[in-house]
């Protein structure tokens, strides 16, 4: 006679989350001809990230995917009248839907909140875009001002600095980096880069 044996329940890893600080360079540039994006590579050169806006740049609705076209993020956009709101969902591959994942608030420049550009709301977690020296240079700090993700204009080894559309993104440890590049991508609608 044949056991049954319950299936054991190992937590499962979420493949989006590192143990260690990681680097990425974002290219502002659509790999697919006629739409706005941007390309992600790691620091071996791998795409790992896409964003694909098919509409016309700064759209209502764009989508994070991963290098074969899946979607991992709809990122929306709700006008409210001087304030930004961008919504995203998490595609649930097993429900096959989208489920509420983060809310981005966009600050208007009226209200003064010093550097802070955005506050980004993930369930009960807060975050907080703020805005750095550069023009394309921004941090993701935490509620506690702890640094999670800083993005700033690519520099080489040899000291060269490249273009405003070539950027490195570090994603520091123990942090979801999917998430991590939604809110870039975000940001660079609010700036209208995307």
């Amino acid at each position: 006679m044949a056991k049954v044996f319950p299936q054991s329940q190992r937590p499962t890893l979420n493949p989006f989350v590192f143990f260690e600080r990681q680097t990425y360079t974002i290219w502002m540039k659509s790999l697919l001809c006629q739409t706005n994006g941007c390309t992600v590579f790691d620091s071996d050169g791998d795409i790992v990230y896409r964003v694909d806006n098919y509409d016309k740049k700064c759209s209502n609705k764009v989508y994070l995917m991963d290098l074969r076209g899946r979607v991992l993020v709809t990122i929306r956009r709700k006008r409210l009248h001087c304030f930004g709101c961008w919504y995203g969902y998490r595609w649930d591959s097993y429900a096959n839907k989208e489920k509420p994942w983060f809310q981005v608030k966009k600050y208007c420049r009226f209200i003064c909140m010093g550097s802070f550009a955005c506050q980004v709301t993930v369930g009960f977690e807060k975050y907080w875009v703020e805005k750095l020296a550069s023009k394309t240079a921004f941090r993701i700090v935490g509620i506690d001002g702890n640094v999670i993700a800083e993005v700033k204009q690519k520099q080489l080894s040899s000291g060269i600095t490249l273009g405003d559309d070539v950027l490195t993104l570090v994603v520091e440890p123990h942090v979801d980096h999917s998430l991590i590049m939604a809110i870039v991508t975000v940001y660079g609608l609010i700036k209208h880069k995307l």
